[in-house]
This record gives structure tokens, sequence and C-alpha cells, in this order.
């Protein structure tokens, strides 16, 4: 439906035949009946790192709209900025890599594009490396915004003694959960897991994350799932739970990690479904299926790996059964990017042709909307 996106990273729906697509390089794009429209809603590359022209995980990669954004026209950006901040666990002064940033904007009234001048910061997070960024934002059924960081890059999630993922004093390795609509630039709901717990940071809501990429909503559950990248061998989808431990680095989905033998998995939330590196290297979490136009996706948790394969996930009992579902006229070579949920609840998939931004401004990503065939 839509094709010369430079690098999407997210899709969301303003309003009936209306979309947004966020380029990792910095602009929200209008589609606008089922059309890339020249309409720029709002450009953040100012405020941003520079983003390389290969393989790249820092940039403009979230937005998500405020719920009750017809009336007060609010969203919320995640992207990532430059910091002069000195990691105090750097041995040789180092800064730290770059900052990620959540931001709110406004629309300009009866107008596509944003106004500028509305940005305010909502939460900056300081990280060492420039990878495992997170930047899922969805708002729960509660109204509250969650907001996922991932473990401070590199690999293996080696910072400190027992790794981000595992302390309770950083937000990194972490799903927060805020209150936007109280006091700027947000409140921490009363009923946090943590709240008044000391050496804890009261915003977390779950830990033992190393790159929980995307994270949303199921419109009839209410259940959020969290797609779970990955270390060397499993990639995982998780349903959010308060204040559950999901193991990492200790764990890799059902399997050790740091100790590679013999962990114990007491405490921790297991995944409701994981595969193995032979079939993909980062999952690329999608939405549960709400739509009417494919009954037999009805009510599965669809997604993909950045590779290409596309799975659904089904409840049976207390199990989740995991599919494998034909994409026709996929295009060849493409990665999968990130998914988008209409307001009637069909879902559309973005893919780029490169690994990241590509060469001099390429334009090779594109947004498809799912069809029955």
């Amino acid at each position: 439906m839509a094709q010369g996106i430079q690098a999407p990273t997210a899709m969301v729906f303003p309003g009936p035949n209306t979309g947004w697509v966020t380029e990792q390089t910095g602009k929200i794009r209008l589609v606008r009946d089922g059309k890339l429209t020249g309409t720029v809603v709002l450009d953040v590359k100012n405020k941003m790192v520079r983003v390389g022209s290969g393989y790249e995980e820092k940039g403009l990669l979230n937005v998500v709209l405020h719920p009750k954004f017809n009336t007060n026209g609010k969203f919320y950006l995640f992207y990532s900025r430059n910091t002069s901040t000195i990691n105090p666990d750097s041995k040789n002064g180092r800064k730290f890599d770059h900052t990620d940033v959540v931001a709110e904007y406004k629309m300009l009234p009866q107008s596509d594009m944003a106004d500028t001048a509305s940005a305010h910061i909502i939460l900056a997070q300081d990280k060492p490396d420039g990878n495992h960024n997170g930047s899922g934002l969805v708002f729960g059924a509660d109204g509250y915004l969650y907001v996922t960081f991932g473990d401070g890059g590199g690999q293996r999630d080696e910072h400190g003694t027992i790794g981000n993922g595992q302390d309770m004093n950083t937000w990194l390795g972490k799903v927060l959960r805020v209150n936007v609509d109280g006091d700027a630039p947000y409140t921490v709901p009363k009923d946090n897991p943590y709240v008044g717990k000391d050496g804890v940071k009261p915003e977390i809501w779950a830990a033992g994350f190393r790159n929980p990429y995307r994270i949303t909503i199921d419109k009839t559950s209410k259940q959020l799932f969290v797609g779970e990248v990955g270390q060397d061998l499993y990639e995982e989808v998780d349903i959010l739970e308060k204040g559950a431990n999901y193991g990492w680095r200790v764990v890799e989905g059902n399997h050790c990690h740091n100790p590679n033998t013999g962990c114990s998995f007491t405490g921790y939330t297991a995944p409701i479904s994981e595969y193995h590196h032979s079939e993909g290297v980062s999952v690329i979490g999608g939405n549960v299926y709400n739509g009417s136009q494919i009954p037999g996706l009805k009510g599965k948790y669809l997604f993909g790996d950045w590779t290409g394969p596309v799975w659904y996930l089904q409840k049976a009992g207390k199990a989740w059964n995991r599919g494998k579902v034909t994409i026709k006229n996929f295009p060849r070579g493409a990665k999968i990017t990130g998914w988008g949920e209409d307001q009637s609840g069909e879902m559309y998939i973005l893919l780029n042709a490169e690994a990241g931004p590509g060469p001099y401004g390429a334009t090779t990503g594109s947004a498809y909307k799912i069809t029955k065939s």
C-alpha cells in the first residue's frame, strides 16, 4: 500500500484510511487512502543521533497515540539522542553511547502536522551501547503508558555484577508503567509492584529483559504481548504480568544462559513461545488479529522474524501453539521491521530491503496490508 519509505519502524492509524509510518531516520510519513503522501507529520532528525546507513538499532523507533488522541491530539515517540554524560561504569571515562527518549507531542489544530513547539520529554535513559534499545510503547487497558528498555546493549548483558536485566535500580532491561495524564512529565501509579521499595525504581512493572523490541495490546483480552529479542540461540514471546521477572541474563527463553548449565528457574516467568536460531535471528513482535477480513486468523497473535518468517500463536488450554503463516507476494530478501493495526483490527507489515536505512537516503521500505488470498 505504500512504497518509498526509508527504513520503516512503526505504524499507527490516527483516523479512518489514515496512517502514520515512522522512518528510522527521523520522519513520520502520512499514508492516506492506501498511498504514501508527501506530507511529513513531524521530523525529529535534528534532535536525534546520527543514524548510520548500515545495520542500525538507533533512531526514531516507535510511535503510539494517546487513547484520547481524537480529542487531545497527543502522541508519543521513542527516539535516540546524543548524550554528554559519562558512564560511571566506564574504566576510561567513556561517555554513554546515546540516550533513549520518550517524548510527547501534540497535533496542530485541524492539521496533518504536529506542533513542534509542543514537545516535552517524558522519560530519558542513558545507554552504554548502541544496541538493545527496546523502544516498545503501548497504552494498556488501564490508560497507563508501558515503555520497554533494553538491557544496555553490547552482548550478554555484561553490565555490573548481575547485569541490568536483574538490577532493579535501573530502567534498563525493564518494562515501565507510568501515568502521563498526571503531573508533568509523569506520575508513578500507586499500584506499580515496586512502589516504596528501597533500591528499586518505582516505574518498573516487570524485569529480566534483554531487548523487548515490541509490546502490543490485544484489544479483546487486554493482554500485553512482548517480542523479546534473544542472544545466541533463542527468540521468545512473553505475556506481560505485574511484577514478573523473565530471567535475562540468567536464562534465555527456557534455557540457562549465565551460567550456561545448572541455573535455577525459580522466580522467573517462562515465555509463552520460543524458537531456535535455526528458524530466525530476531523476533519482531506483532499483534493479535482482531479484524474481520481473515476469519482464520481471528484471535491469533501474529508475529515474525527480521529475516522473514511469519507465525501465529493460538492458545490451547494453558499452552500456546505456534503455526506458520504463508505470506504470498513477500518481496525476496526483505526484512520485517514492524507491524501495524488499524482501527478495524486489520493488520499491516513493514518491510525494508536494506539491513538499515541504506546508503544515500535509500527509500526501499514498504508498508503492506495483510489480506486473505
